[in-house]
């Protein structure tokens, strides 16, 4: 892959397919998934090997709202999750991104690695990452909790 690459690794409390649902269920990725001050919405998501998904997000102060998607390259239920992602052509931000995210249960929960490749020259890796950082914090908001049913 060209361009840029993130990597981030984070240990969660939760179980390893607990963690695969949030990354495959269009209400749960739309909640955890935006950074601070946006909003997400899944316009489409078929989680399948060669499914499609799309989404936005819009910025909550401006309401400008950009969108991307992709297709799911590889899922492992509980293991792995690996997709690529281009944004609109009206953003002029060109090429292909991946994202894969391994899951490995460990003694106190899911130990998380998520590798992000060719990120758009224009985008710097720093917001990028502190963008993830942020939305981990929301994914751990989600799976963490053992709400009795």
């Amino acid at each position: 892959m060209s361009g840029n690459t993130v990597r981030l690794h984070r240990v969660f409390t939760a179980k390893p397919d607990k963690l695969y649902r949030a990354f495959t269920d269009p209400d749960a990725f739309a909640r955890w998934l935006p950074p601070n001050g946006f909003t997400g919405h899944v316009h489409e998501m078929d989680a399948k090997v060669g499914g499609r998904w799309r989404m936005s997000f819009t910025n909550f102060t401006s309401g400008n709202s950009h969108s991307f998607g992709g297709q799911y390259l590889e899922l492992q239920p509980g293991e792995r999750v690996r997709y690529d992602c281009r944004f609109d052509e009206n953003l002029n931000l060109p090429g292909l991104m991946q994202t894969t995210v391994t899951l490995k249960a460990v003694s106190c929960g899911t130990e998380v690695t998520i590798v992000q490749e060719g990120i758009p020259e224009s985008i710097p890796v720093e917001a990028c990452y502190l963008g993830w950082q942020e939305s981990l914090r929301h994914l751990a908001r989600l799976v963490e909790p053992e709400i009795p049913g």
